[in-house]
């Protein structure tokens, strides 16, 4: 990828190509044919029939000829096409077709919000916005993961350190899924805020400089995790397994809290010991 914002013709063809061809005929119970499949997945006309739409329709879309589909046909190959909920908003992005958000993206913390950041001390919190930018954090956040007050603001970003970061890359037990699943929530992002040249210049530059992102990013998976598990190897106090919960405020949207929580009686000794020390 070399544009900084996302062309979304480009990207709306290569991803209902990659979602075709990861289908498996089978599970479509679709009629025999005489000819023998060549390629991986379903034919252009087998979804454009599924969808109630021309398989030359189809054909255009797939070549990123510009064509803008209503919300119906949308609808309509989200379900041929058989699209996870995030998968399914992501082409809503990708298509126009779902509001848009007004305002800049945000920056800065909130008032408010950086001071309940504070307030849920002694649970790690922090603040981040869609490009996980990280806004405000607490001392026990920055206890479990890095002092983010020596960083330079640009590095102040989730997915940066997660990749890039010397200690933060060693931290995660099962790194590639939390990479993995980072990198699907960032792709989500960048459809809903195509013109955010900022975020585009965030994935170009890991494109560039990351061969981990690179080779991810080109999967186009989809998803959006708002609460999980994490297992770290925390260099002084072992491992931990967190519960992390992101919430949306309401008079805030473009902000995401991300709190941590001790999974195992074990895991909240560690935190405590770190908070202690």
């Amino acid at each position: 990828m070399t544009t900084r914002t996302v062309d979304t013709t480009q990207e709306l063809a290569a991803f209902l190509r990659t979602r075709r061809e990861r289908l498996d005929p089978d599970d479509f119970g679709l009629p025999p044919r005489r000819q023998a499949r060549r390629t991986p997945g379903l034919r252009r006309e087998e979804v454009a029939e599924l969808a109630g739409v021309s398989v030359d329709y189809v054909v255009r879309l797939e070549q990123g000829r510009g064509l803008r589909p209503s919300a119906s046909v949308v609808e309509a190959l989200a379900g041929a096409l058989r699209l996870a909920p995030d998968e399914r908003a992501y082409l809503f992005d990708l298509t126009r077709q779902r509001p848009r958000s007004a305002g800049r993206p945000v920056t800065t913390a909130a008032p408010s919000l950086a001071r309940l950041v504070a307030d849920l001390s002694p649970l790690p919190v922090m603040l981040l916005n869609h490009r996980y930018d990280i806004l405000a954090w607490n001392g026990e956040m920055a206890g479990l993961l890095t002092d983010f007050d020596t960083l330079p603001p640009e590095q102040r970003n989730a997915m940066w350190l997660c990749l890039m970061h010397p200690r933060i890359r060693e931290l995660y037990v099962d790194r590639e899924r939390v990479v993995r699943e980072g990198i699907a929530h960032l792709r989500a992002a960048w459809a809903a805020h195509p013109e955010d040249r900022a975020l585009g210049d965030l994935i170009a530059g890991l494109t560039t400089s990351n061969e981990e992102f690179a080779r991810l990013w080109a999967e186009r998976d989809i998803k959006v995790n708002g609460r999980g598990n994490k297992v770290m190897r925390h260099p002084v106090v072992g491992v931990i397994t967190v519960q992390f919960e992101v919430l949306t405020p309401l008079e805030d949207p473009g902000q995401r809290l991300v709190i941590y929580r001790a999974a195992d009686d074990e895991s909240r000794a560690a935190l405590g010991r770190l908070c202690v020390g």
